[in-house]
Formats: C-alpha cells, sequence, structure tokens
C-alpha cells in the first residue's frame, strides 16, 4: 500500500483478552507519526465503540508508542480524564537529568513475567524535569538497561546503558509494575501483525477511498477471527493461533452441505486431523445464548 498509512486502535484486556480492532484511521503515506490531530480522531472513534460509562474516567488506559507523546494528545486525554500511558521522548539533557537520579531510587524492572529483571532498571524523573508545559498529574518514568548485543545507542544514553522513558497520569502503583503496564503495549504489535496477515500487508486499490474501505474489511476479517477464538476456543491452543495456522487448520477442512428434513448439515472431512476441533467449536458457537 504505498502511499497510504493507516493509524489503529485495538482493545485489549490482557493476554486472554479478545484483541478485536476499535477503530483505523487510513492516513496520507506522508502523514507525521506524532500528528496529534490523528491520535485525538482514532481514539475518539475507539472511546465509542465501548460502553458509555467507560468513555471517560480513569477505567480506561490509553497506551501509545512515542507517536502519541504530544502536548495536544496528552492534554485532550487529560482533558476527558482517561488513564494513559504514552510513550516519551526524553529531551537533549537527559544525561544529565538520568545522572542526578540517586542510586538508590533505581529499582530493577520486570521482565514479562512480573520478575526482576538483570540488567535493568526504572526510576521516576517527574521532579527532575519542567513540565510546566504539560498537564498537571503527569509522571515521567524512565528504564535504563544494559544493550543486546549489537544494539545501537543513542547519544542521549548514558553510561552505556539503553534508556527509554513514558508518561503516565497513574498515581499508585510500584514504578517497575507501570513500566510492564506500558511495554505491554507491544500486544499492539501483534494485533499489527495479525492485520497484515489478513490483508494490510498490501493495501490493493490505487483511490484512497476504496483503500479506506479495504481497512474495514480487514477490520472485520479481525473482529471475526479474534471473536470466535474468544468464544469458540477459549479452551484450546487454537485461541492464541495467528490467522496462518488457523486458515492451513481449521478453515481449508474440506466439507460439503446437504439440505435435509429442512434443516442443512455440514459434513467435514471425518479424516482431517483438526476436524474434531471444528466440530468442538462449532458447537459451542451453537451452545451459547442469542446475544440479540
Amino acid at each position: 500500500g504505498f502511499g497510504f498509512h493507516p493509524l489503529w486502535a485495538f482493545a485489549d484486556h490482557g493476554p486472554d483478552g479478545s484483541g478485536e480492532p476499535l477503530a483505523v484511521l487510513l492516513r496520507p503515506g506522508n502523514a507525521g507519526a506524532n500528528t496529534a490531530a490523528d491520535h485525538v480522531t482514532v481514539a475518539a472513534a475507539a472511546l465509542a465503540q465501548l460502553p458509555r460509562r467507560l468513555r471517560r474516567g480513569r477505567s480506561v488506559l490509553i497506551r501509545t508508542d512515542s507517536g502519541g507523546g504530544t502536548h495536544a494528545f496528552v492534554g485532550w486525554l487529560h482533558q476527558r480524564r482517561l488513564g494513559y500511558s504514552v510513550g516519551f521522548t526524553l529531551p537533549d539533557t537527559a544525561a544529565e537529568l538520568i545522572a542526578k537520579v540517586p542510586a538508590g531510587a533505581w529499582t530493577p524492572a520486570y521482565d514479562a513475567d512480573g520478575q526482576p529483571r538483570d540488567g535493568a532498571w526504572v526510576a521516576e524523573l517527574t521532579g527532575l524535569m519542567d513540565l510546566s508545559g504539560w498537564p498537571a498529574g503527569m509522571r515521567v518514568i524512565v528504564r535504563k538497561e544494559r544493550p543486546h548485543p549489537g544494539a545501537q545507542l543513542r547519544i542521549v544514553d548514558p553510561d552505556g546503558n539503553r534508556c527509554t522513558a513514558f508518561a503516565t497520569n497513574t498515581r499508585r502503583g510500584q514504578l517497575a509494575d507501570l513500566e510492564l503496564r506500558h511495554r505491554r503495549r507491544a500486544r499492539c504489535e501483534d494485533r499489527i501483525r495479525t492485520a497484515k496477515d489478513t490483508g494490510l500487508t498490501n493495501l490493493p486499490l490505487h483511490d484512497f477511498t476504496q483503500n479506506q474501505l479495504w481497512c474495514a474489511v480487514v477490520s472485520l476479517a479481525l473482529d471475526l477471527l479474534a471473536w470466535t477464538q474468544m468464544l469458540a476456543l477459549a479452551s484450546h491452543p487454537a485461541r492464541r493461533w495467528e490467522p496462518k495456522r488457523l486458515r492451513h487448520r481449521l478453515f481449508t477442512i474440506a466439507g460439503r452441505v446437504a439440505h435435509h428434513a429442512r434443516n442443512i448439515v455440514l459434513h467435514l472431512a471425518a479424516h482431517h486431523p483438526w476436524a474434531a476441533l471444528a466440530v468442538q467449536a462449532i458447537t459451542t458457537l451453537r451452545a451459547l445464548p442469542d446475544p440479540g
């Protein structure tokens, strides 16, 4: 899709959540990564998909990478009293600021399992920075870690450590817990990868409006995948399968539709190794109450 740059918002209820897309905005390819107006548009559209009681207040957490760490977008989130955890670009004076953090203020960061990680630490920079132009209550938390072999350091990274930061308005919680919560935003990258496997890799049409429709079709496909897995495959490892594996194992099972006694009967190939799972999934879906 040369010339187009979609911006997505996904729901995240943890590793066992649905992960369905809430909103997508197709933008020109020259659109800036940190365009606040686009972030506001997508966030507002995503919130409109939630129950009304969740559209304001800190019961909802908005997470973005550093593209969302702008004054205008954070100000909009603050105005709506939403919780946020957004990537924060450290200033050129970051090395001097980080050097002022007392040694005892650094606490071990957590790994993905919530256990202390060797060679990674977190600390708060809020009191050492001039945040007068940012909304009240915003905190800046920095993470430093020993770089992986081959990693490129930036000129602002001090003492040979890789440093990243994020901003949040959450007042409670251990710094390591807040940093891990922010880092789990990377689940969004899993959703993007799934979207690419479902048609987003190449936007096939030339017209901008036509590709908007294509993004809507991809979004619908992601919705169907997310809810099918959550409702029909919840107790099976297939709950975490990605589209390529689902297509290979479940969606290409040979079958035949028959009509008998005014009923439609689906016959699946009994010899297929995943036919039993498909039958189990269909049976589970049929047993669910009618949402209407």
